[in-house]
């Protein structure tokens, strides 16, 4: 009986068909004959204590005209499918908070969630990074404006960027002496939120590498996305260039450093963020430029990820 993958995903008529990475990792399951089953965040629910979903079966295409059909809404039991892929965007919300719940519910339910919930909520993306301080530039974390002024005394020219941002939004750059400081974290630390704060690494001027690591193991490519004319920020949102290139020494250095705890935590895809000798992020909930690098290096990365799946549907089935 073939797989049956379902994907919690966002509205998949809005996705950009050239870029999208879940539309990827579809297009692979379909290679391998797998049943895709579509969900948003709002499609799901608990029914008693039963995980449950509104889905529509989905045919993916490798067709920027036309990528997807997708059958009439039927409700489902979440533990009855073989996997489920947690693919929406950050930022990291109550919604998502709450999808995380019920998928984990899924989860104990029979269904293998990829990335596995619990760890989703736990491993904030910028937090994340500082559990491997032999990897990380100099940073610290708080709330606090007077704290965080006093980090950019100390280092100078600094970063300041909110845990729960994504694609550059909320990133500043503060060099010494800049008489925006005070504005500038008056502004980020308004509501209450904890900010990061991280020398700055001029190394960015090449890129911020963007790697992807699949059940402990690298994609031997990434993505260095380097930043626009006048911009600090790579990110492609930012207006930065996606350049394909190989890992460094440095990179599969950080990647070893690093995957032992994501094998431990069930995040079977993952992508690092590198500046020069770096790690400045781990992204754990919708990581991106799978297409890119396969586009320069035919590196399948979704067959990748569906033959590590493969692998823990096997060993998660009796006498498998």
């Amino acid at each position: 009986m073939p797989v049956q993958l379902g994907v919690v995903m966002d509205p998949i008529t809005h996705i950009n068909p050239n870029k999208d990475t879940t539309l990827l990792l579809l297009l692979a399951a379909i290679k391998k004959d797998w049943n895709i089953v579509y969900f948003e965040q709002k499609h799901l629910f608990y029914d008693n204590n039963i995980a449950k979903g509104y889905g529509k079966s989905l045919i993916v295409h490798n067709n920027t005209k036309h990528w997807h059909d997708l059958g009439e809404s039927k409700e489902y039991i979440l533990g009855d499918l073989d996997v489920l892929l947690m693919r929406t965007d950050p930022p990291f919300d109550i919604p998502f908070l709450q999808t995380t719940f019920i998928l984990e519910t899924a989860q104990k339910q029979g269904a293998l969630v990829v990335n596995d919930p619990r760890s989703l909520r736990d491993c904030n993306e910028k937090l994340f990074a500082t559990q491997f301080p032999q990897c990380c530039p100099p940073l610290t974390v708080s709330q606090d404006p007077l704290h965080l002024r006093q980090f950019h005394t100390r280092h100078h020219d600094v970063i300041f960027k909110p845990l729960d941002g994504m694609g550059g939004s909320g990133i500043f750059r503060c060099k010494k002496d800049d008489p925006n400081v005070g504005v500038i974290l008056e502004t980020l630390t308004a509501q209450g939120e904890m900010v990061m704060a991280q020398q700055f690494i001029p190394d960015i001027k090449n890129g911020d590498k963007r790697i992807l690591v699949i059940d402990g193991e690298a994609v031997p490519y990434c993505l260095a996305r380097v930043p626009a004319e006048g911009e600090t920020r790579g990110n492609l949102a930012a207006g930065g260039t996606g350049h394909p290139q190989p890992l460094s020494e440095r990179d599969r250095w950080i990647v070893d450093q690093v995957a032992p705890t994501l094998r431990e935590k069930g995040l079977l895809f993952v992508g690092l963020d590198v500046i020069g000798d770096y790690l400045t992020e781990i992204n754990v909930t919708s990581p991106t430029c799978a297409q890119e690098i396969d586009r320069a290096y035919h590196t399948d990365i979704g067959g990748l990820l569906m033959e590590a799946i493969s692998k823990r549907l096997k060993a998660n089935t009796p006498n498998g």
